[in-house]
């Protein structure tokens, strides 16, 4: 396991040519194992402790206390006995029992096994992994449970790796290196012999790819595949974030020339083949530096005085097709990544900058979703298809904010109708059980070498709400159409779809969150149209206060995740009976699939198979989660980097607590949102204790309880980019 530095400067050197790990301080060995096997083969026979050292091989002193501490916490277990006559006898017991499962390595000390088929992870101390890493699919034996304990066991085998690669920072010495992973969860240093260094400089982060896996006694063995750039620099830590993600930086040769020799032009062919919205009023809106503009509106007034609006989204399945590079490409990709200076595109920029772009004054091939809505924005008419638009004019969202706001400029009577009936939509949403989370997000302000000089929240308008609700009203309508096709000779067969779900918030985690919620003043119901009706009231009666990111954080948390399916259940938080993306093709691969379905069922041909699409919306959620966390990487990075450049370190700043543990308290500045701990070895005024159903610390001597929520003054004590970590320091009231 990782040791600490002092024990990293041990004096044992291989020779240059060797690939042989040295030692990284003295590992503790286990001989839980070996005692199972032990008692196993001799179920009936007693065993006395020096029998048992002569039998498994063992000399030192240091083994031997080692032996003595593993058989007390297997007598302390119910696994072994002792014998009148002083003799150690394993316990006749239920045969363990074999499962599969995901190893989550959670500290150097432990890790949980995550098994389907179980309710309850399988906890494996460190000792019987098997040098199973983070991510890594194993087969665990899991052993006969106690009463009221979680299931313990150990791994058997390791059936897959989930990485090879590892992106870290080399520590170079005269002969060999060793390699700290930046991955939070990889607690094994990379040995890496001299002749594998690849030009790699001391301090350097490098990718490097495993080899030579564990033995009992050394490091696993690695080779430096890639040389990023010196750590703590920008564009070396952006890309290291990237690589530890296993997300990509470029295209492959072969998807840019694919791109490259896609005709620009839109034909007069292809115009007739498609409902022509040119002649209609039609705009976007986007950020100011947004350079892919995959949404637009169009609006105008009926006869019978409703209103005609058109949602149009880039055609992007038009031009990549089945069978090509630039598809194989966007389904491995299967998102874009957004860093918090650049964004890594699922296309190449031919076509999400330019071919699929709704650029003004340009004709755009599109997939549409149009709608006729009264004043009270009731639907009494869709349709769905293939168009062409000519979008009049891209506004950035200062911009359209600032019309809706003033009543004046480009389009405004048009701007000022699609929020007025965007506001219907919303409160009709809502009257449904829609949740109404308000996320913020965390933006910066760069300097040219990428350093931040100022965080700052996204602020989310009526301009950008417009934009949002017209867009769930796409996805809405379009799974439902979709829905209500049915095949089969009895016409009782769904066809299959990829839709966006989102399941009830687990019972257990809603009701803890319900007891902590009351300890604020909040009733939080436990089931039907109620849960989403207190939720909403708990956002409205939290805002503005200190409590505010905490509560709805916790609330966030006790939902489940939206993710891809082809199950129909529906979508929680929006309150729709189906839901699905249809509305970002140029940086989703789900609504790709969808285009080509709702386009295969307009021209009314058969489903396709199902599991082969639940296989690859699978590939969408997990490739999702990766960006997602790549993102938050990132972040995070800066948030530690922006608070290490803040001039006065000496500077208190109020903070909010956000989570409470055995080894200290999770605390968020209130004026900059970034995370940092209060480490229970420098809360120095009283000895504390968790509380943890009661999600509070309680001090031993004096009484002081520190509570999740509470607000407290801190100073940065000390920042560590490597680790994007950062420490606090109570300042006393």
């Amino acid at each position: 396991m990782r040791k600490n530095k002092k024990e990293k400067k041990n004096t044992e050197k291989p020779s240059p040519k060797s690939s042989t790990p040295p030692k990284r301080g003295k590992k503790k060995a286990s001989f839980r194992i070996a005692l199972h096997q032990l008692f196993q083969e001799n179920r009936q026979r007693g065993f006395s402790i020096n029998q048992m050292f002569r039998l498994l091989g063992l000399r030192s002193r240091a083994d031997k206390n080692r032996l003595v501490e593993d058989l007390e916490a297997l007598a302390q277990a119910g696994q072994v006995s002792m014998t009148d006559e002083g003799y150690f006898q394993g316990k006749d017991q239920a045969p363990a029992s074999f499962y599969e499962g995901i190893v989550d390595f959670v500290n150097p000390r432990f890790a949980f096994v995550v098994c389907d088929d179980l309710d309850s992870d399988v906890w494996v101390n460190v000792d019987d992994l098997k040098f199973a890493l983070d991510g890594d699919r194993v087969k665990v034996k899991v052993f006969p449970q106690r009463a009221g304990k979680k299931p313990e066991g150990e791994v058997v085998e390791i059936l897959h790796r989930a990485k090879e690669e590892f992106v870290g920072k080399i520590e170079l010495s005269e002969r060999y290196a060793f390699v700290v992973a930046d991955n939070k969860k990889m607690h094994l240093d990379i040995f890496v012999p001299n002749n594998a260094i690849n030009e790699a400089r001391h301090g350097d982060k490098v990718i490097v790819k495993i080899v030579e896996w564990h033995t009992e006694k050394n490091s696993p063995v690695g080779v430096v595949k890639q040389v990023l750039g010196q750590a703590g620099t920008h564009e070396t830590e952006m890309h290291a974030i990237l690589a530890e993600f296993g997300l990509p930086t470029t295209f492959p040769p072969e998807v840019e020339e694919e791109a490259k020799r896609i005709r620009s032009r839109v034909t007069e062919a292809e115009i007739k083949k498609r409902r022509d919205f040119r002649p209609i009023t039609t705009f976007t809106i986007d950020p100011l530096d947004a350079k892919d503009f995959d949404d637009a509106l169009s609006i105008r007034k009926l006869e019978n005085g409703h209103w005609e609006i058109g949602i149009h989204i880039a055609d992007v399945t038009h031009y990549v097709r089945p069978g090509t590079a630039l598809e194989e490409e966007a389904y491995q990709r299967a998102t874009s990544v957004y860093l918090v200076d650049r964004v890594v595109p699922m296309l190449p920029e031919k076509l999400s900058n330019d071919l699929c772009s709704l650029r003004p004054h340009e004709d755009r091939l599109t997939f549409s979703a149009v709608f006729e809505l009264d004043d009270e924005a009731q639907v009494h008419h869709q349709w769905f298809g293939r168009t062409v638009i000519h979008s009049d004019r891209r506004f950035a969202y200062e911009e359209a904010q600032e019309v809706l706001e003033s009543g004046q400029g480009d389009y405004a009577p048009e701007l000022l109708t699609l929020n007025r009936l965007a506001k219907t939509l919303t409160k009709g949403r809502f009257q449904a059980g829609a949740i109404n989370f308000e996320t913020q997000e965390v933006r910066f302000k760069l300097d040219e070498n990428g350093r931040p000089i100022d965080i700052y929240i996204k602020e989310r308008r009526d301009a950008h709400r417009l934009i949002e609700e017209f867009m769930l009203l796409a996805n809405r309508y379009v799974a439902e159409f979709i829905y209500t096709k049915r095949e089969g000779k009895k016409n009782d067969q769904e066809k299959t779809m990829v839709y966006r779900i989102h399941e009830e918030p687990d019972a257990e985690k809603l009701k803890n969150f319900s007891v902590f919620a009351r300890k604020f003043g909040h009733e939080v119901a436990l089931s039907g149209k109620a849960i989403s009706t207190t939720l909403n009231r708990l956002v409205s009666r939290t805002t503005g206060t200190p409590q505010q990111d905490v509560l709805q954080y916790l609330a966030i948390r006790t939902m489940a995740k939206a993710r891809y399916s082809t199950e129909a259940i529906g979508h929680f938080g929006l309150a729709f009976d189906h839901y699905t993306h249809f509305t970002s093709p140029i940086r989703r691969y789900p609504d790709m699939m969808v285009h080509r379905l709702l386009q295969r069922y307009l021209e009314q041909k058969s489903s396709i198979n199902r599991e082969e699409c639940e296989a690859q919306c699978k590939h969408a959620t997990d490739m999702e989660k990766r960006a997602a966390d790549a993102e938050r990487a990132s972040i995070k990075y800066k948030q530690v980097e922006f608070m290490q450049l803040q001039k006065d370190q000496n500077k208190v700043y109020l903070g909010v607590v956000t989570g409470v543990t055995e080894w200290g308290v999770y605390m968020e500045i209130t004026e900059t949102k970034c995370e940092g701990m209060v480490r229970m070895s420098d809360m120095l005024d009283d000895f504390y204790e968790l509380d943890a159903d009661n999600y509070r610390l309680i001090g031993k001597k004096h009484g002081r309880m520190i509570v999740f929520g509470d607000t407290l003054r801190v100073k940065i004590k000390d920042t560590n980019l490597e680790k994007r970590t950062m420490d606090l320091q109570l300042v006393e009231h």
